[in-house]
């Protein structure tokens, strides 16, 4: 929109084509402020596939397989949500499983790893690379993504809190693809919620899976 001044009124006034654009632009659904790189999630009714692919963390290490987050969420969404999580799993472990994932066609995958590549000190430039590779190849096949960001052991772990690793923030931005940050980060700082150091316990895993629900919620994935 853009105000002239009428200086003989001394008053600001609005240019009626100028005005009329704008709300042509609105009602058209165009933006007329600066362009959104956020994608847009389509929901996925009930028995829709989805697959969560990780490491420990998806695969629930310390709990029990119905206390792990996917059985979780599948009970809260309605969907089929299958457990792609193994034990120990680096993102290159990920990398090289996920063609195995994009030939069952899911709906939506859920992807959360790159913790234990922190813990083995593998470059971080080598994790965004592999996870990067991992979404591309996702991507590909028009295969919807959300990324989990996972903790990063830096010098904040030492006063009992975690924070996530940045790398996560700068792929999702750079593969313009949905990021669920922090969750895991508040877990392992929380020790009722931990089941050792690193991995979380029963009620983690639900609470972890509850604040996914709710993101997915919002992010227009489930009603």
């Amino acid at each position: 929109m853009i105000l002239s001044i009428n200086k003989g009124a001394n008053k600001l006034s609005v240019q009626p084509v100028k005005l009329a654009v704008t709300l042509a632009a609105i009602l058209a659904g165009v933006s007329v402020t600066a362009c959104s790189d956020k994608p847009v999630a389509q929901h996925l009714p009930a028995n829709s596939k989805v697959i969560a692919l990780g490491d420990s963390l998806t695969y629930g290490y310390g709990a029990s397989p119905n206390e792990a987050y996917p059985a979780l969420l599948a009970s809260m969404t309605g969907w089929r949500v299958l457990n792609a999580g193994v034990n120990g799993n680096t993102s290159a472990d990920v990398l090289a499983r996920t063609d195995t994932v994009v030939a069952q066609n899911p709906d939506l995958v859920l992807l959360g790893v790159g913790g234990n590549d922190v813990l083995r000190q593998i470059s971080p430039v080598t994790t965004s690379a592999n996870i990067t590779a991992t979404i591309g190849k996702f991507k590909a096949a028009n295969i919807p993504v959300v990324l989990i960001a996972e903790p990063y052991f830096s010098s904040s772990i030492l006063f009992g809190k975690a924070s996530d690793n940045p790398i996560y923030k700068d792929i999702a931005k750079r593969e313009k693809v949905s990021l669920y940050p922090k969750c895991w980060s508040e877990v392992i700082s929380n020790d009722r919620l931990k089941s050792d150091q690193i991995h979380p316990n029963a009620a983690g895993y639900r609470y972890f899976a509850e604040g996914l629900y709710g993101y997915l919620q919002e992010e227009g994935w489930v009603r």
